[in-house]
Order: C-alpha cells, then sequence, then structure tokens
C-alpha cells in the first residue's frame, strides 16, 4: 500500500463516525485534498498531511505516532496547523496564529485548502444564519493571517487566486467582505 492510501485510510479510520459543518470528516478530508491536487500539488508528503491535517486536533493519535508512520515532514505540516487542545481557548487560539504565521508554505496551502473547503461545506448546512457567519468570519481571520505568504506565492500556484475567487464567492452573499489577495 503506499504511503498516500495509508494515510488516508488512517485519517478515514481515526474519524470514523465525526461530522464537521453536518458532512462526514472523511468527505471534508477527500475535498480538501481535491482542492489541494487541483492546485497542482502532487508532492506525496504534502498530500499525506493534507488527509491528517486535522488528526491531532480531533482524535487522540500524537506528533510521535505521525512521525513515525508518515515521516518527520508530515508531522510537522501537520503540527504547524493544529491546534493545542491542552491549552486554554484563547492561549491556543494565540499559539494557534503564531504557528500558522511561522508555517511552511505548504503548511500554508494546505490551510488554505481547508478554510476553501469548509466555507462551502458551511454555506450548505442546516446551521442558522448567524452562526454561519460566526463561522465564517472565523476562518476569514486564519486567511488573513497567511494571505501575505499566499500571495508571495501565486505565480508558482496560480490556482491559488481561483480559491480565494470561490471564497469570496461563498461570503460575500453573508455581507462579508471579499479577501484581497495579490
Amino acid at each position: 500500500m503506499s504511503r498516500l492510501q495509508s494515510a488516508e485510510n488512517f485519517a478515514k479510520e481515526r474519524h470514523l463516525g465525526r461530522t464537521i459543518n453536518d458532512i462526514s470528516h472523511y468527505v471534508h478530508l477527500s475535498a480538501v485534498v481535491a482542492r489541494l491536487k487541483n492546485l497542482g500539488i502532487t508532492d506525496q508528503d504534502t498530500i499525506s498531511a493534507t488527509w491528517l491535517h486535522d488528526i491531532m486536533e480531533y482524535t487522540t493519535t500524537s506528533f510521535d505516532e505521525i512521525d513515525q508512520r508518515f515521516g518527520s515532514k508530515v508531522a510537522v505540516l501537520v503540527l504547524s496547523i493544529s491546534k493545542d487542545k491542552s491549552l486554554t481557548k484563547s492561549k491556543q487560539e494565540e499559539q494557534y496564529v503564531k504557528q500558522l504565521k511561522d508555517a511552511p508554505i505548504e503548511a500554508k496551502i494546505i490551510k488554505l485548502c481547508d478554510i476553501s473547503a469548509n466555507l462551502k461545506d458551511l454555506k450548505a448546512s442546516s446551521f442558522s444564519k448567524s452562526r454561519k457567519i460566526k463561522e465564517m468570519k472565523k476562518s476569514l481571520f486564519y486567511l488573513n493571517v497567511i494571505k501575505s505568504d499566499l500571495a508571495r506565492n501565486i505565480v508558482q500556484i496560480p490556482g491559488i487566486t481561483g480559491l480565494v475567487n470561490g471564497i469570496n464567492d461563498t461570503i460575500v452573499p453573508y455581507g462579508l467582505r471579499p479577501v484581497m489577495i495579490q
């Protein structure tokens, strides 16, 4: 079995029965991976990390377990976009923003794909309009943390613009300002 298939299966097994924005977590992960591949990303470690990007945050899976199974690069990418659930909410957010700022570009690309998939799923969810707007604002906050690094990589990964345009198509009908990236 390939490492990619192993990462997909591991994520599917660990997130079994879990939902996010009214859909199965596995469907969400598949959507994030599809967006990453549509950007032309073919690096096996980055794709593996995309399958695993929520695993430390929502399961009991540790950094060491990811490192042993999938290697240090994958483990570091996953860690860089995972909130530390052992911290208080405010410390967690503060640490997460710092992590996002310092994350490698591959992790920021994964986060962009995650935000895009989350917003599309959120729009289709049964949540109230006010809850959708609250969740959208949180995603946009994280996008604003990484957008300058994304802008610096538009030439190498032109699909970034399309993902941001899609995000804007989702948020503007809710009265939120579009994200400008250049």
